[in-house]
């Protein structure tokens, strides 16, 4: 699977991220759970 995540200021949404995915919805699922734990670190 492929997902990649572009800078919202390219689409004049800045602090925000644009992700584009072409991959499965199971491993979508597992990109977003890594994501949050992610997030959650830095929170």
């Amino acid at each position: 699977g492929r997902v990649a995540s572009v800078p919202g200021a390219a689409y004049g949404l800045s602090p925000y991220f644009r992700i584009s995915t072409a991959t499965s919805e199971e491993v979508l699922a597992q990109a977003i759970a890594r994501i949050n734990a992610a997030v959650a670190q830095v929170e």
